[in-house]
C-alpha cells in the first residue's frame, strides 16, 4: 500500500531540491538548500533520523572541509574518509536512518523477480555534500547543451545496454506503466540516479581524472567500479552497468551531472517501461 502523502513530506521536499540543486542561479540553489534542510528536518521530527545519522553529518562536514584543505594530507584523508562514508551509506550499513517501504516487494509482470522501493534518507546526503564542497561537481552541475548530451548519451546507452540484457535473455519486451509507475520515478530520478551520478561521475571519475590526468583511464576505472557496486545482481548486471558507466560518464563529460543524470534517467526508463523489470526469475 502507497504511504500517505503526509508520511512522504520528508521526501517530497528532498526530492524538490534535486532540481533547484542543479540550477545556475544562486538565488534557486538556496532555495534548493533550504528545501534540503526541511527535508531533514521533517524527517527528525517524524522520528526517522536518529543520533548515529547526526555522527555521520559531522564526518561528511570535516570530509567537505578537507576537500578545501591546502596540505595534501588532509585532502588525502577526506578522500578516504568519504569512501568508507559512501560504501556504509550507500549500502545502508550506517544506523540511524528509517528508509522509508513505499513499495512492498511485487512483480510488474508475471515472469519477473519480485521488486521493492524504499525512499532513503541516507544516501542523498552523499550528493549533497559533493554539490556542496566538491569543487569538480560544483562547477559542472549543467554545461551548455546537456539536455541534448543527455538525450544521445541515454538513448545509445540503452540501446547498447538494454540490448545486450534482452539477447542475453535476462530481459524481455514487457512495456507497462502499472500504478506505482510515478512513485517508482521520482524516487529514482531523486534517490537513486542523482546519489549515484554525482558520486561516480561527479567525484570517482573527475577525481580520477584530477589524480591521474588520463581521461581514457579515468573512464574505464569509474566504469569498472561503478559495475562492480552492482555485484549483488550477478555477473550479467556487473558488465551491463559497468557498460553503462561508460555512457554516463562520456555524458558527464560533454554536459555535466545534469547530462549524466538524464542519460542515467532515460535508461532506467526504457528498462522499467518497456522491457522485464529488474530482470526474469
Amino acid at each position: 500500500m502507497t504511504p500517505a502523502w503526509s508520511a512522504l513530506a520528508p521526501w517530497l521536499a528532498l526530492g524538490a531540491a534535486t532540481p533547484a540543486l542543479l540550477h545556475r542561479a544562486v538565488g534557486v540553489r538556496g532555495a534548493g538548500w533550504a528545501l534540503a534542510v526541511a527535508g531533514y528536518a521533517l524527517a527528525a521530527a517524524a522520528g526517522r533520523l536518529h543520533a548515529p545519522a547526526g555522527l555521520a553529518l559531522v564526518l561528511l562536514a570535516l570530509v567537505a572541509a578537507g576537500w578545501q584543505a591546502t596540505g595534501a594530507g588532509l585532502r588525502s584523508a577526506a578522500q578516504l574518509g568519504f569512501v568508507l562514508l559512501a560504501a556504509a551509506l550507500m549500502t545502508h550499513r550506517w544506523p540511524g536512518f528509517d528508509n522509508l517501504r513505499v513499495l512492498g516487494a511485487q512483480r510488474f509482470t508475471p515472469d519477473a523477480l519480485p521488486f521493492s522501493l524504499y525512499f532513503n534518507l541516507d544516501t542523498p546526503l552523499l550528493a549533497h555534500a559533493l554539490l556542496l564542497a566538491w569543487a569538480p561537481l560544483r562547477l559542472r552541475r549543467a554545461a551548455p547543451g546537456w539536455f541534448a548530451v543527455g538525450l544521445l548519451a541515454g538513448a545509445a546507452t540503452a540501446t547498447v545496454c538494454l540490448g545486450m540484457g534482452v539477447a542475453a535473455g535476462a530481459l524481455g519486451w514487457a512495456p507497462k506503466w502499472p500504478e506505482a509507475a510515478w512513485l517508482w520515478l521520482a524516487g529514482n530520478a531523486a534517490f537513486t540516479v542523482l546519489i549515484e551520478e554525482a558520486v561516480f561521475r561527479g567525484w570517482l571519475l573527475a577525481g580520477l581524472e584530477r589524480r591521474f590526468g588520463r581521461p581514457t583511464l579515468a573512464l574505464g576505472l569509474s566504469a569498472l567500479v561503478f559495475g562492480l557496486a552492482h555485484a549483488a545482481g550477478g555477473a550479467l548486471l556487473v558488465a551491463l552497468a559497468g557498460l553503462a558507466g561508460v555512457g554516463y560518464g562520456l555524458a558527464w563529460r560533454r554536459g555535466g551531472l545534469a547530462a549524466a543524470m538524464l542519460a542515467h534517467l532515460l535508461v532506467n526508463l526504457a528498462h522499467f517501461g518497456l522491457l522485464t523489470y529488474p530482470a526474469r526469475g
